[in-house]
């Protein structure tokens, strides 16, 4: 009997690999090209992806096999980035970023340079990881608008149908990718909680959670939404259904049809880079007239940046910092009139930033005894770090960013007795929040939504909500250097261990102008470092960053 098992058991792996094969051999690994599994997955141009689409979608199954069934995410977009580029990510069962082991998973299996390579990798990790192959696998993948997304997810397909007990998946289709990380999050969460694991689901909870945070304060005025020409135009229009006029939506760039388009002279990165207005929105004039404001998405809508013309005429920007200050002090007040304890503690609230955070924006927060965390870039950091607090504020300066309510904080928020009408108020505000704001991952769409909950709450326009503090000046520029891995950082990315004296000649640099700070760090997808240099007035800064760069010439010229 266990001789037959046995034989049977070898049969279906040999009928898996024959199966993989097969379909290996039609997507193999360019010569050459080493690919790396960075803070977005995959990205690069989209022509050279095919293969690692395919193996992406082996890991894919064998992830969810590996943990028992649950559903994984995969996204293939590439945000910002130019239309000709795509990529490709995982998301993990809670909605997160993939756990950093598994990176290296997809690495590797990436890189096999062919298909006996890839089949022997495969069988070495569903050993190693101790995979059983007779578990069920679960997938959820969407994609963004890039006219290569079809073609790439035909190569995803193949490695689903190449498992002969196939994988039970569903294709969100083109849609954002937060909504892809809130749908693996809902679908995996069997306590309900999460909310309904559909697109209307998200649009609904929202929707709800809006409503009950505005009260009789609407209806708002009209907000002008740059929707990068990229899916998010279509989240924008299907959310505008669900809330009617009460807060009234102005789309620009929302031509997701003309190739070239998505991301072109528009978007948050373009906003956030440029310091400007998008062309499209400067010439339409009507950000001119009092009192209103704009906002920029991403290509994929999980970035978000507002503006605003001071006098009509200058440009002001209201960043991921600017976000996290307005969020942070309004979370504040909601729990100081809440009056609540957990476990006889105040409720935790901190906010979590990168060393891209202008200073004063640190500062700010500070002073207003807000904790205040700095990790090294990358999404997955600032999530951990923010899941420290009872509540978590962490926001990129580029834009991305979100709240994260812990499920111990959200059981006293639905536990907890108030003793006030203001009390009960305010409960059921901070319940309403955690409800509006996606718990898994930045989302341009519900953090937009977020602040105009909290202009509504005070009354403000842009302008007042600029007022909080001003922005030092700053620069972020790219250095070209002959090998990027020599520059080797420590202490959060802000100081360089590597190499030897650099970092004692940036600070001597740093130490001869006021309100002066510098970093430099290497680059997860060029040969070059990023250089941020930020002064009290815009001439001292280009002096440090022209100082900075010359430093960097010198170390990493050939």
């Amino acid at each position: 009997m266990a001789t037959t098992e046995a034989s049977e058991h070898a049969h279906k792996y040999a009928t898996l690999l024959d199966s993989l094969q097969d379909a290996a051999n039609l997507y193999p690994k360019p010569e050459g090209l080493k690919y790396s599994y960075g803070t977005a997955g995959f990205r690069t141009l989209a022509n050279l992806l095919p293969p690692v689409m395919f193996r992406v979608g082996l890991l894919a199954i064998l992830r969810s096999k590996r943990l028992a069934g649950a559903t994984i995410g995969v996204m293939v977009t590439a945000s910002h980035n130019p239309e000709q580029d795509n990529g490709v990510k995982l998301v993990d069962p809670s909605g997160e970023m993939l756990e950093p082991l598994w990176e290296l998973h997809a690495t590797t299996l990436a890189n096999c340079p062919s298909t006996a390579s890839l089949l022997s990798t495969f069988m070495t990790l569903v050993s190693h990881l101790r995979v059983d192959l007779d578990q069920p696998a679960n997938i959820v993948y969407a994609r963004d608008t890039r006219p290569s997304s079809p073609g790439l997810v035909e190569a995803l397909e193949a490695a689903f149908r190449a498992f002969s007990d196939g994988a039970k998946v569903v294709d969100l289709g083109i849609t954002t990718t937060p909504i892809l990380h809130y749908v693996v999050k809902a679908t995996n969460d069997k306590s309900g909680e999460s909310g309904i694991p559909t697109q209307e689901g998200y649009m609904k909870r929202m929707a709800k959670a809006f409503k009950t945070l505005i009260g009789n304060r609407g209806p708002l005025a009209p907000l002008h939404v740059d929707c990068a020409n990229g899916v998010g135009a279509f989240a924008l229009e299907e959310f505008s259904k669900h809330i009617g006029d009460l807060l009234p939506f102005r789309p620009i760039n929302t031509d997701v049809k003309t190739r070239g388009a998505l991301n072109f002279q528009c978007g948050a990165d373009f906003v956030k880079t440029k310091q400007a207005l998008p062309p499209s929105v400067a010439q339409s004039g009507v950000l001119s007239k009092p009192d209103t404001r704009g906002c920029s998405f991403d290509g994929d809508a999980d970035r978000l940046v507002y503006y605003y013309l001071r006098d009509g005429k200058t440009f002001r920007l209201l960043d991921g910092d600017k976000i996290a200050g307005l969020v942070a002090m309004y979370i504040k007040d909601l729990v100081g009139r809440a009056r609540m304890h957990e476990n006889n503690e105040p409720l935790k609230i901190g906010v979590v930033q990168t060393a891209y955070a202008n200073g004063s924006s640190t500062k700010y927060l500070k002073s207003r005894n807000i904790p205040v965390r700095c990790v090294p870039t990358g999404v997955k950091h600032l999530h951990h770090a923010a899941q420290l607090f009872d509540i978590g504020v962490y926001f990129e300066a580029n834009g991305h960013g979100t709240v994260l309510f812990s499920p111990s904080c959200l059981t006293t928020l639905r536990e907890f007795q108030p003793d006030s009408p203001e009390s009960a108020n305010a409960i059921k505000q901070l319940i309403a929040l955690s409800e509006l704001i996606n718990q898994a991952v930045g989302d341009a769409l519900s953090d937009m939504l977020l602040v105009e909950v909290v202009l509504a709450y005070r009354g403000w326009g842009a302008e007042e909500w600029d007022a909080g503090y001003e922005d030092l000046p700053n620069r972020l520029v790219k250095v070209e250097v002959h090998d990027r891995s020599q520059f080797v950082t420590i202490d959060a990315e802000r100081k360089l261990q590597y190499p030897t004296g650099l970092q004692d000649h940036i600070d001597d640099a740093v130490n001869k102008f006021e309100l002066g700070r510098s970093f430099v760090r290497p680059s997860g997808t060029e040969d070059c470092v990023r250089l941020y240099a930020e002064a009290k007035s815009t001439a001292d800064v280009e002096s440090l960053t022209t100082m900075v760069t010359d430093l960097l010439t010198y170390y990493g010229g050939p």
